[in-house]
């Protein structure tokens, strides 16, 4: 399936550079011919009498950021938009704009034959709602005499192309309703008794980030990014203290959904943001405190809705080049015919990165087709991505001394590959009940490539033995064997190399499902009342498998492959005084043998919700989610049949809560739900602390994890004011959250390089507050937000770190109520702005902060903690015609340094494999430094 898609992606860049270069040299010619008339349903509108007065040019408004519009009743979702007439002194729809300049629009007509001349002081319809670019900002309509734009022939495109006041990135707000459900039940903010951020197409847009995480990062209160692998396509989710990331090995801790469908992968739940193309985004929204977003919701979830042709029409293509070799090009093209509508975006990436083995090739594509009915939508869509990125990880911190892109131990590189098939649509069965639901197929590959130091060593052979150096290895169970090699054989190595190890992981994944539910919007004791009932259903199946290569470490830490594949047994021997090795006659398997297993999942899920407004300004939510989640795991190589298992994990997650208006724009929520998580097959492999796995590799038959259960209570004020006539709008809120995990899930280090296992933590919290304003007003748009949160253990606990300077004689540390979570910041700081100077000019920054952050590894807090940061990036664009934009970014403006993850390395061993002389066993991955990119888009 990759085959026919992969080749379109390797030339968008380069497509999308000549767009830019041939537009350039023939925009007056398209100019002149969108101004002439010149045939075609696209053509803009044109006065049918040569003689006829033309409207004066409107002086530039000071406004390139949407007003808000006035509160109505929306039409519903499948209802087309009918055309209106503008009345004298009246605003228009919401309409993207270019720097405040303004142009007549066309009217397409639904007749099929020649246009009619239009009374000339007559003022014009406003086109379709349906047929206008996505984000649109009201004008004043002025009214003189405008042209009536010629009618489409039969079976034309509506598609029309985007005039002078539509050409920039306009910074809209985003919708003022969000869903309660993956699929839909979309109700007002502000009866929403949780906290929730949304973020629209536009706010995306003006970050110009290619990395979705990056944008959550900026406007959601409680996210941060944390990047464990070295990688800016690779960076995790923090949300509130919980993690959403895509490294096998971190807890997951959020439900993410893209048109409905979740995309945690099966075996780790992983969710890979690096697949989802930014520029095709529509709408996000962040929820806490729903459990009707199913398994992994303990934290909250995030909705990702994509575009589709019936809210963006037009074309766009866009060519980025700038530091660190990054050169990348994007498309994006919308379309609608009558009731049917397509839409793709693609985009390439090709980064070489600040770090050494740090490049990044990123290939997207995603597609969608729409058709509209009586009363009914459905859309068919195609998510694909084939990406390798460098992957690093951290470094000593005496090593990024010498140098900010020194990496230790490489390769390290990670490939991924996905397709994803999804059907959703919606039908208004009745005048009250709609019915909804989507299914999908996903496939996903990865292959994982780690360089290491071996924690096996050169040893001499002993009579019997050959008279060789072997590999000597200690097992975490007291044993010392020989290594060897898949074909049962001894691996001879030289004595005085430094012995490096590679690592490989493969996941092949399949995944299919689907939800089905119904709203419902009959009258309660003749008050509002919305009830929704669904159902979900998720299967994944899955192939992993493990090996470790052994190399020699060469300089500059990259460590050579070529060496033998270690087998699955060893030969016992006996350490002698002088280091050498002598063969008792026995074998035993190793600790760093090949894994093969073979994992289904199966998750289920029943849910209802009601929301009632008992009074015009109390309204009251309650429901609840029945999650059935089944794991199988199959060892396919014979050596561990004891890791076979069938868990199967239940659990009820009750919500309730309300909203009261306070007075006009200012409500006050609270609520109480519960949530829970299911161990993964990845954890549940791999939860024996004397065999580890590698991250997660060589997996272990154990007792099955406890699930997670959270129990969060929230409450606050959240606001909204509009003001249409200054074209302001405001929205803010400020809220208290407080989560206990019981029996949270964790992982823990190991003494084997590289590896580590998981376990059941006791109960951990995490409480704070969170507060964040909006303001849209004329040409400026600005933002801040600000979180809080207490993230610490609640029970006493004993766990392994043995490279933690202060572990005991065994390598353990002891954690106590009120020790703070490693990797998050307890505060938390954003805020951004973007104006419009001139009508062509538009300026921005985005500030993030956060302050000092546990080590992983510290879960005792005895070390002093990665210290905090604040980073500035700065963009500014100039439309250089209607139809050209040029623009520039600049991230980390002010260069600052500092880490984004911490943990600790073996400095003993890693000194005898390289001969290094390191004193400081702390590792860190340093952030990116100052880069700059320049840009072209195109625009029709």
């Amino acid at each position: 399936m990759l085959g026919s898609w992969r080749i379109w992606l390797q030339i968008v860049a380069s497509t999308t550079a000549a767009v830019s270069l041939i537009s350039m040299g023939t925009s007056s010619c398209v100019m002149a011919q969108g101004e002439g008339g010149g045939g075609g349903a696209a053509a803009p509108a044109q006065p049918t009498n040569p003689t006829a007065p033309t409207a004066p040019p409107t002086p530039f408004q000071p406004s390139t950021t949407s007003p808000p519009a006035p509160q109505t009743t929306p039409p519903p979702n499948n209802a087309p938009a009918p055309a209106t007439q503008a009345s004298p002194g009246a605003a228009l729809p919401e309409v993207q704009i270019i720097q405040g300049r303004t142009k007549p629009k066309a009217k397409p007509t639904k007749q099929v034959h020649a246009p009619k001349k239009a009374p000339s002081a007559q003022p014009p319809e406003a086109p379709p709602a349906a047929a206008k670019h996505a984000e649109k900002a009201p004008q004043p309509v002025t009214p003189t005499a405008k042209p009536v734009a010629p009618v489409a022939a039969p079976g034309a495109i509506s598609q029309q192309p985007l005039s002078a006041t539509e050409f920039a990135t306009s910074v809209s707000p985003p919708s003022d309703d969000v869903k309660m459900s993956p699929i839909g039940d979309e109700i007002p903010i502000g009866k929403v008794p949780s906290g929730v951020s949304t973020v629209s197409s536009s706010e995306v847009a003006r970050t110009r980030s290619d990395y979705t995480a990056d944008v959550l990062q900026a406007y959601v209160p409680g996210i941060i990014l944390s990047d464990y692998q070295g990688n800016g396509f690779q960076t995790n989710v923090d949300y509130r203290g919980f993690n959403s990331s895509p490294v096998d090995g971190v807890p997951q801790g959020l439900a993410v959904y893209q048109n409905g469908v979740r995309i945690n992968e099966s075996f780790g739940d992983t969710v890979n943001y690096d697949f989802i193309t930014p520029i095709a985004i529509n709408s996000m929204t962040v929820m806490s405190g729903n459990p009707v977003f199913g398994l992994n919701a303990i934290g909250g979830s995030i909705a990702i809705d994509m575009k589709d042709g019936f809210k963006y029409q037009g074309f766009e293509a866009d060519t980025r080049f700038g530091s660190y070799g990054r050169v990348q090009g994007s498309i994006q093209d919308g379309m609608r015919f009558g009731n049917w509508a397509t839409y793709i975006a693609m985009d390439a990436i090709r980064d070489e990165g600040f770090r050494d083995q740090g490049t990044s090739d990123i290939r997207r594509l995603y597609a969608d087709l729409g058709v509209k009915g009586d009363g009914s939508e459905f859309h068919l869509n195609f998510t694909g991505a084939d990406n390798t990125v460098g992957v690093a990880a951290a470094s000593p911190v005496e090593l990024l001394d010498e140098g900010w892109s020194k990496v230790f131990t490489t390769p390290q590189s990670t490939t991924n590959e996905m397709e994803m098939v999804s059907l959703n649509g919606n039908v208004q069965a009745t005048d009250t009940l709609q019915l909804s639901g989507v299914s999908y197929y996903r496939h996903f590959n990865q292959q994982h490539i780690d360089g290491n130091i071996s924690n096996a060593t050169p040893c001499a052979i002993n009579p019997p033995g050959p008279s060789a150096t072997g590999a000597c290895l200690d097992n975490l169970d007291g044993t010392t064997i020989l290594l060897q090699n898949t074909g049962g054989n001894l691996i001879n190595v030289a004595s005085d190399v430094g012995l490096g190890e590679i690592d490989r992981t493969s996941v092949n994944a399949n995944s299919f499902g689907g939800s089905l539910q119904g709203v419902d919007k009959t009258p309660l004791f003749d008050h509002h009342n919305q009830f929704l009932l669904g159902g979900s259903i998720d299967h994944g199946e899955v192939s992993f498998s493990s090996s470790a290569q052994l190399g020699v470490i060469q300089p500059n830490f990259v460590v050579e492959g070529g060496g033998p594949f270690v087998g699955p047994f060893g030969q016992v021997c006996t350490v002698e005084a002088d280091g050498s090795c002598t063969p008792t006659g026995g074998t035993d398997l190793s600790d760093i043998r090949p894994v093969s297993i073979s994992t289904r999942n199966t998750y289920y899920g029943l849910y209802f919700l009601d929301t009632f407004d008992a009074t015009d300004r109390l309204t009251l939510t309650a429901g609840g989610r029945f999650n059935v989640a089944n794991i199988e795991i199959h060892d396919e190589t014979g050596l561990a049949p004891d890791l076979n298992s069938n868990n199967t994990y239940y659990h009820f997650n009750p919500v309730a809560g309300g909203t009261y208006k306070l007075f006009d724009g200012v409500s006050l929520y609270g609520s109480f739900s519960e949530a829970n998580r299911a161990p993964v097959a990845a954890e549940l492999a791999c939860a024996d602390p004397n065999n580890p796995c590698l991250l997660p590799s060589f997996l272990t038959s154990d007792p099955p994890l406890k699930q997670v259960v959270s129990y969060t209570w929230e409450a606050g004020l959240k606001g909204s004011n509009t003001d249409v006539l200054s074209h302001q709008k405001t929205t803010w809120s400020f809220g208290f959250f407080h989560t206990l995990n019981t029996d949270d899930i964790i992982n823990v280090a190991s003494s084997i390089i590289g590896r580590s296992s998981f376990a059941n933590a006791g109960d951990t919290l995490r409480e704070g507050v969170e507060a964040q304003v909006n303001y849209w007003s004329g040409p400026l748009f600005a933002y801040a937000n600000y979180n809080f949160v207490d993230a610490t253990f609640r029970s006493n606990l004993t766990l392994p770190s043995p490279f933690n300077p202060f572990a005991d004689e065994d390598g353990n540390i002891f954690v106590h109520p009120g020790d703070r979570l490693p990797g998050v910041p307890a505060h938390k700081f954003k805020a951004g702005f973007d104006y419009a100077w001139t009508p062509q000019w538009r300026l921005g920054a985005d500030l993030v902060a956060a302050s000092n952050q546990i080590f992983f590894g510290d879960e005792s807090n005895q070390n002093a903690p990665l210290g905090g940061y604040a980073k500035v990036n700065l963009h500014t664009s100039y439309d250089v015609t209607d139809h050209i934009q040029i623009y520039g970014l600049i991230d980390n403006a002010f260069n600052a340094h500092y880490g984004v993850y911490g943990t600790f390395f073996d400095v003993d061993d890693a000194n005898d494999a390289t001969g290094s002389t390191f004193l400081d066993p702390r590792t860190v991955v340093p952030a990116a430094p100052i880069t700059a990119y320049g840009g072209l888009k195109v625009k029709f």
